[in-house]
Order: structure tokens, then sequence, then C-alpha cells
């Protein structure tokens, strides 16, 4: 069932998931880095898990102003294929019982951010629209 009076929110709700996503995203590296909001339980941190703070801060930031949407989220994507297949699967098969949802649903959402673009709100939608920065 279509619901024209939604769809034509398309491309603001695709936005909203955008910045929201990125900001839950960048939490994670802040909390790696700076201990915000939370301390993150592992000190001092093992050379993977700097290397996805840094994509974890910049790609959370990128991701929610809408710079190079696409690229960001693909490789936001992929890291977080990564630490499902390396952190949450060795734990048990269900992501349920291996506390890996989180990772999931963040690989899937920027898979598909990589795919739709960043939406409205955004500074690829503007460069798109205005043409290129000079």
């Amino acid at each position: 069932m279509e619901l024209p009076w939604l769809s034509r929110w398309q491309p603001q709700l695709l936005a909203l998931l955008r910045i929201v996503t990125g900001l839950l995203f960048l939490e994670h590296g802040l909390s790696k880095f700076f201990g915000f909001p939370v301390p993150f339980p592992v000190h001092p941190l093992p050379t993977m898990l700097v290397a996805a703070g840094v994509i974890e801060v910049v790609a959370g930031l990128l991701i929610t102003i809408g710079l190079f949407t696409r690229i960001a989220a693909f490789i936001a994507s992929g890291e977080m294929a990564v630490a499902y297949f390396m952190t949450h699967f060795p734990k048990g098969f269900w992501p349920l019982q291996n506390m890996g949802e989180g990772a999931i649903l963040f690989c899937f959402i920027f898979l598909y951010l990589a795919a739709a673009g960043a939406g409205a709100w955004s500074i690829d939608e503007a460069r798109t629209r205005n043409g290129p920065i000079r």
C-alpha cells in the first residue's frame, strides 16, 4: 500500500536517517578517543581499534554533514562488516546471541546511504544543485 502523503517527505526522511546514523557512529569514535559521552572500556587502544575510531570519527562527521557521503558511507559499511565478523560472529551464530545487531544495522544503513546518497540538507546535495564549489 502506497502512502503518498509520506512519499513526498522521502528526501527529508533520508536526511534524518543519514544525520542520526552519522551522529551515532561519531559517538562510537568519540568514546574511543575522548571518553565522550562515556569512556571506552579498553585502554590503551589496540591498533585495530585506533583505525576503527578514526573511521568512526571522520566518516561519522562526513555522513552527518552530508559531505562525500557515498564514499564515507561505503567505508563505514565495510568497517562494520569487519567489526561484525571479527568481534561478534566468533561469539555465536545468531546476532542476538553475539550482540552484533548494531554492527549489522550500521553496515546495511551505510550501504544504503552509499547507494542512495545524502538526501536533503547536505553539502553533497547543495554542491549538486549549485555546481562545483570554486
